[in-house]
C-alpha cells in the first residue's frame, strides 16, 4: 500500500482532534474582558496541545513521505499514534478546567509520554520494514530525541504530583524541542521534491 491512505486518515483524526480541543472552550457568561481571564487556564492549556498535535502532524507528515510502502505493523503503530493523540482533548481539558493541578497536569504528561511512546514504535517500525540499509535508517538514525522525550515526560508526570509547575514547564521545553523539524529529514524531502 502506498502512504497517501494512511496520510489522509492520520490527516482527518488530527484535524478532528484539533476541532475536539477547541470545542472545550466554553463561551464565558458576561460581555466584559475579565470574564475572559477564567478562561485563562483553558486557553493556555490548548494553546500547548495544540503546538504538539500540530508537531505530530508535521513529524507524521515528514516520516510518512520517507516511506516507500505502508505494511501491516506500521498500520497498527500508526494507529496506536492516533489512540493517544485522539486523548490530548481529554487531558487537555482536564488540565485546564482545573486550572494545572497536580492529577490532571500528571495524566497530561502521561498522555504525552504514551503519544512519544507510539511515536518511536511507529519509527521502529518503519525502520524495520524499510531495511537496515535504508534512507531512512540513515536520516532518522537511533532516534535519540524520540527516547528521550519519552523519559522526559514520565519524569514530569511523576513531579507533577509534587510541582505541576515544573511539570508544565518541562512540557513546554520538550515542545521547543521538537517545533524545528530535523535538518536531515527536511533535506530529504528537499530532495524528493526535485
Amino acid at each position: 500500500m502506498k502512504t497517501n491512505r494512511l496520510e489522509a486518515f492520520s490527516d482527518g483524526v488530527i484535524a478532528i482532534i484539533i476541532t475536539i480541543m477547541v470545542l472545550e472552550m466554553k463561551v464565558p457568561h458576561g460581555n466584559a474582558l475579565h470574564d475572559l481571564y477564567s478562561l485563562l487556564p483553558v486557553f493556555l492549556s490548548y494553546v500547548l496541545s495544540f503546538i504538539y498535535v500540530g508537531i505530530y502532524w508535521n513529524n507524521h507528515h515528514h516520516l510518512l513521505h520517507m516511506v516507500k510502502k505502508v505494511t501491516a505493523p506500521i498500520l497498527w503503530a500508526n494507529l496506536h499514534l492516533l489512540f493517544w493523540l485522539s486523548l490530548f482533548p481529554f487531558a487537555t481539558g482536564w488540565m485546564g478546567e482545573n486550572h494545572f493541578t497536580s492529577i490532571p497536569t500528571m495524566l497530561y504528561g502521561v498522555v504525552m509520554m504514551m503519544a512519544s511512546l507510539a511515536s518511536w514504535l511507529l519509527v521502529a517500525a518503519i525502520s524495520a520494514s524499510e531495511g537496515d540499509n535504508s534512507s531512512f535508517k540513515t536520516i532518522v538514525g537511533k532516534n535519540a530525541k524520540g527516547k528521550a522525550s519519552v523519559f522526559l515526560y514520565l519524569f514530569a508526570a511523576i513531579l507533577a504530583i509534587w510541582v505541576p509547575s515544573v511539570a508544565l514547564a518541562i512540557y513546554v521545553i520538550v515542545a521547543l524541542f521538537w517545533f524545528v523539524p530535523d535538518k536531515k529529514v527536511e533535506r530529504e524531502l528537499h530532495v524528493k521534491v526535485k
